[in-house]
C-alpha cells in the first residue's frame, strides 16, 4: 500500500507540475508592475518645454487608428480630431477594414488564412495595428483615446506600450520603430494563440486583445531581447497609468467608447471582483477531486488483489465506516 501511494502522489505532483507550467505566464503577470521600463515623469519634458527638441526621435511621425470604414462615428470624432490637429506634422493613417486586409495579403499573404477566418471583427482590429507597428513603425492609438498634449517625448524610445490595471499591459495606446523585434514577435505569435475558448471575451483576449500582448511581453522579457535603448535597442518601455491619462500634463484622454464586450465579459469582471472568494472555492474543488482520486484509485487496487485471489471482496475494507443510517465516518486506509 505504501508503494502505491507513493506511486499516487507522484502521478498527482506531474499533473500540477504540469498545470502550473501551463499557466506559468499569467502567473507571473500578478506580480508584474513594470516598474524595471517604466517610462517615468521626470524624463519627460512639459508641454510645449524646449527640452523636447533636444530628445532623439526614433520612432517615425506617424498616427495610426482603425475603423470599419472612413466613416469615423460622431462620438469619436472630437478624440480623433485632437490627435490630428495638435500633429499637423504626422502622418495620419486610417486603417479600415478593406485597407487592413490589402496590407496582409500583399505583405504578410502567410497570415492571410488567420486573418480572414476570425470569428470576432475585433480580433482583425487587434491583429492589424501590430503590423502596422511592425511594418511602418509610429504610434497606433485607440479612437476612443484622445491626444491630451503632443506625442514627440514617447518618439525618443524604439518601443513603448502602457500599463494596464489590474495586471498586464494594453494595446490601445503603443508605439515602435519600423521592425521592432518586440512587435515582430508578437505577429509571429499571432497563429499560435489563435484558438477559441468558448467564451467570446476570453477568445479575444487571449489570441489578439491585451491578455494576448501581455502574455508575448512576459516571454519577451524571458528571452533577455528587452535592452537597449537607441535605434537597434530592443527594450520595450512601459507608459504608466500617470503619464497615460490621469493629469492635465498626460499624453491622452479617455473618451466614450463602443464596447465590444457582451454577458460572457460582465461575468469575467465580476469573477475579477470576487476572485478571493473563486481561489477558496478552487482550492476546496481541488481537495474534493483529489480525495475523489484517491478513493478510485483505493477501489481500482483492492479489485485488482481481489482478482488475484489475494482478499475475498467481503473481506475488502472499505473507506468508509457506517455509524447509523445517516452517518458515515472516514477511515484511514493501512496496508492491505
Amino acid at each position: 500500500m505504501r508503494r502505491g501511494l507513493a506511486i499516487f502522489l507522484f502521478i498527482n505532483a506531474l499533473i500540477v507540475t504540469f498545470l502550473v507550467h501551463s499557466v506559468f505566464t499569467l502567473l507571473t503577470l500578478l506580480i508584474e508592475d513594470g516598474s524595471t521600463d517604466a517610462i517615468h515623469s521626470a524624463e519627460i519634458p512639459a508641454p510645449n518645454s524646449p527640452l523636447i527638441d533636444s530628445l532623439p526621435q526614433l520612432i517615425p511621425k506617424i498616427i495610426h487608428q482603425t475603423y470599419i470604414n472612413e466613416s469615423v462615428p460622431e462620438h469619436w470624432r472630437e478624440a480623433q480630431t485632437s490627435c490630428i490637429d495638435l500633429h499637423e506634422d504626422y502622418e495620419y493613417r486610417l486603417w479600415t477594414d478593406a485597407k487592413s486586409r490589402e496590407l496582409i495579403a500583399t505583405e504578410y499573404p502567410w497570415f492571410l488564412n488567420t486573418f480572414d477566418n476570425y470569428t470576432h471583427p475585433i480580433q482583425r482590429a487587434d491583429a492589424i495595428r501590430y503590423f502596422v507597428l511592425a511594418h511602418y513603425g509610429g504610434i497606433y492609438i485607440d479612437l476612443d483615446d484622445g491626444c491630451n498634449r503632443r506625442l514627440d517625448p514617447l518618439l525618443s524610445y524604439p518601443s513603448w506600450v502602457r500599463k494596464t490595471a489590474p495586471t498586464g499591459i494594453s494595446n490601445d495606446a503603443m508605439g515602435a520603430i519600423p521592425g521592432h523585434p518586440f512587435f515582430l514577435l508578437v505577429i509571429e505569435s499571432l497563429r499560435g494563440y489563435n484558438r477559441d475558448w468558448a467564451l467570446p471575451y476570453i477568445t479575444v483576449m487571449y489570441s489578439t486583445g491585451p491578455l494576448f500582448l501581455s502574455v508575448i511581453w512576459k516571454k519577451y522579457m524571458a528571452s533577455g531581447a528587452d535592452v537597449g535603448d537607441g535605434m537597434s535597442g530592443g527594450r520595450v518601455r512601459v507608459l504608466m497609468q500617470d503619464e497615460y491619462n490621469r493629469h492635465a500634463w498626460s499624453f491622452f484622454s479617455h473618451h466614450r467608447g463602443n464596447s465590444w464586450h457582451g454577458k460572457d465579459a460582465r461575468f469575467i469582471f465580476w469573477m475579477g471582483r470576487n476572485w478571493m472568494l473563486l481561489t477558496a472555492g478552487g482550492f476546496l474543488a481541488a481537495a474534493v477531486v483529489g480525495m475523489g482520486l484517491w478513493w478510485i484509485y483505493g477501489r481500482v487496487l483492492l479489485l485488482g488483489q481481489r482478482r488475484g485471489g489475494k482478499v475475498p471482496w467481503r473481506q475488502m475494507p472499505s473507506f468508509w465506516k457506517r455509524h447509523n443510517q445517516k452517518e458515515y465516518e472516514l477511515l484511514e486506509r493501512h496496508e492491505v
